[in-house]
């Protein structure tokens, strides 16, 4: 088979008989031997009735019904581990995105040999205040962290070499950082292509603010666990031997305060008489201990044995 185009969506129901007409269409003229694996993740609309009406119709759609809405990354999740083609698409369900792409994106991995090639949407018709200025800023900051010289880490269009899909795990929110997932399982060449992007045509957007605080978290965990994940202690034991260090230092200094001021007679001064000692201490601790704690936590999170298991109502 050559191409799988996964599509993970919810509530999309307006939208999905157009768009696989759409897909189909482009497959037909392109020659493409395909299959459509659309991911209900937990739609409370009629987005199922129609994905089981195409399925009835047309061999080459399948589905996976969520029994409640999980989140993106584990729609694709699913998608990427039942995929069988030899390219795999993927790409949002409100028509944003024009499957006339696919047989570009194809011949990028397929000829010309790249293992990822990540769309960008270079005209954008989403709001300037509230999506496209924090877009830039998050995009910025991901290339920054992950090396990887991309100017739309989040667009849901991408192309990916087969092996690509089965050696990455995306979970939680990571659907974000594919590519840097890609690249720290040792596929290093990635490409870009410009890409249309359309206005919404139905329903609203179903992402918030919310997804870019989200985002900066995740990508801090996802940069640290993939440097220190393996040998925590290289960094812990770092910063453990810096801050026993300047706790020794700081004892030295005070030790030799209160041994000049005996020599001078004075026995009044005490290090623990200025409220900023136990200030500081106290923040130090705190901090110290809450980063820990989260550190560990992503560590048991990453090697829980359900971590990406999800509850599958149906599925064609």
């Amino acid at each position: 088979m050559d191409i799988s185009v996964v599509i993970p969506l919810y509530n999309e129901a307006d939208s999905l008989p157009e768009l696989y007409e759409w897909i189909k269409r482009v497959m037909d003229e392109s020659g493409f031997s395909y299959e459509i694996i659309f991911v209900s993740d937990g739609s409370t609309d009629a987005s199922w009735d129609v994905i089981e009406a195409l399925s009835a119709k047309e061999p080459e759609v399948k589905g996976i019904k969520f029994r409640r809405n999980y989140g993106k990354s584990p729609a694709l999740h699913c998608g990427f581990q039942r995929a069988q083609g030899d390219v795999v698409i993927t790409m949002d369900a409100d028509l944003q995105d024009s499957p006339d792409e696919i047989p570009e994106l194809y011949y990028m991995i397929n000829d010309d040999g790249y293992d990822l090639v990540s769309g960008w949407k270079k005209k954008r018709y989403d709001n300037k205040l509230t999506k496209n200025l924090p877009s830039k800023l998050f995009n910025a900051t991901a290339r920054k962290f992950s090396g990887v010289k991309l100017h739309d880490f989040n667009c849901g269009l991408k192309s990916y070499r087969k092996e690509v899909v089965k050696n990455i795990e995306v979970y939680n929110d990571m659907h974000r950082y594919i590519p840097y997932l890609a690249r720290i399982a040792g596929f290093y060449k990635i490409g870009e292509k410009v890409v249309r992007h359309q206005a919404r045509k139905y329903g609203n957007t179903k992402f918030g603010l919310s997804r870019f605080v989200n985002g900066y978290l995740d990508l801090i965990t996802l940069w640290f666990t993939s440097k220190f994940g393996k040998k925590p202690m290289h960094i812990f034991g770092m910063l453990g031997s810096i801050m026993f260090f300047i706790g020794f230092v700081a004892l030295v200094v005070v030790l030799v305060a209160k041994l000049m001021s005996i020599i001078d007679g004075d026995l009044r001064p005490l290090v623990t008489n200025s409220p900023y000692f136990y200030i500081s201490l106290t923040a130090m601790i705190i901090g110290t201990q809450l980063f820990l704690a989260g550190f560990i936590g992503e560590l048991i999170s990453r090697n829980a044995p359900n971590r990406n298991r999800y509850k599958i109502e149906k599925e064609i």
